[in-house]
Formats: C-alpha cells, structure tokens, sequence
C-alpha cells in the first residue's frame, strides 16, 4: 500500500496491483464443454519449464471465469491488461487473506476469556473453557482452537484510482486481501 494525492490536496490510501498482461488461452463454448467460460493465462514461463503431459500453455497459473451465455467479445490469444479498465471504475477484487498459522479461540473468534484473575485460575486466562458434555457435543461448526487466514474474500466496489498502462499498474482505493504477490481476480461490477 501506498498513498497518493488529489488534485485538491487530499490523502488517498491506495493498493498498488499489476494488472497483467494476462492472455486468453482458451474460450469454452455450451456446445463443447457444457458451459461458457473464458480460460485466461498469467506470467509467462519459459517452454522447457512446461511439465510433461501438461496442455503445452507457457503460464505461470490459468484461471478459468464464467461467463453468460453469449457475452463474450474475447477471442483466444488476446491480451487483457490494465488498460482494460479505465480510471473511477468500480471492480470487485477476489484473493486470499494472509495465513495468521494455529490460533486459539481468544484471537481467532474473539472470545473474552475466562474467570477473573483471582482465586485459582492460574493458566486459565485464555481456554476456550467447557465444550460440552464430550465428545457428542462437539460437532462440525464448533468455534473451537483451529488454523486462521487462507479465505477466499471478496472486496466490492473497490474504486480504481490511477492506471498506468504502459507498466501494467493498477492503484486502487484501500485495502485488498493477501500479502505481496498473492493473485488476485479483479472483475468488473
């Protein structure tokens, strides 16, 4: 994250993301594949490094979206790139929330803790306390001491900010899910 300014003086909070190139690599079709969808190719690798067995595509990662039947002006081999978008957009942008590792239930549900400090609960502070009657009453769903982060969120109606085309550079406002070099699906509203 960075900031930028407006042309009246004011702060702007700002993501910077590069937007491409990206290439369609493949375009479904309902009679073909029994659905509509467009296969879009990212970060070119060179073609020794394409696994055997593998569609011979030099991408890094392919992602596949949906699309309605019929809307697509998409040909195979286009490039989609940051120019696409234009400044003040609004897109929704989908990724992956930084892993926080094993967390207790204090931190990963916001639990208050238990007892006071007084009158023997030494160690206590932070349990998640009584669960039940044992093992029946924990079931699938139970807020309980787990692995938190690596969701799939989806931020809407992000504004885009600035463009730079020629870098395929994206600023747009606020915060977006993921660390560095987390992928991110950016669509329009």
């Amino acid at each position: 994250m960075t900031e930028i300014f407006a042309a009246d003086g004011k702060r702007i909070p700002v993501t910077m993301i590069e937007a491409g190139p990206c290439t369609v690599t493949q375009l479904k079709t309902k009679n073909n594949d029994g659905y509509t969808a467009v296969q879009v190719g990212f970060g070119k690798i060179a073609e020794k490094r394409i696994k055997k067995g593998q569609a011979k595509k030099p991408f890094r990662t392919i992602r596949e979206c949906q699309i309605a039947d019929g809307n697509s002006d998409l040909k195979a081999g286009e490039i989609i790139a940051a120019g696409s978008f234009a400044e003040g957009d609004r897109v929704k942008i989908a990724g992956l929330t930084k892993g926080k590792g094993f967390q207790g239930a204090v931190k990963k549900h916001g639990f208050k803790g238990r007892h006071s400090v007084t009158h023997g609960t030494k160690h206590e502070l932070r349990n998640v306390g009584s669960v039940g009657m044992g093992g029946a009453s924990i079931r699938k769903g139970r807020k309980m001491p787990g692995r938190m982060g690596v969701e799939r969120v989806t931020v809407k109606n992000v504004k885009i900010v600035k463009i730079d085309a020629e870098k395929n550079l994206m600023a747009v406002r606020g915060a977006i899910p993921g660390h560095k070099g987390t992928l991110l699906e950016i669509r329009g509203n």
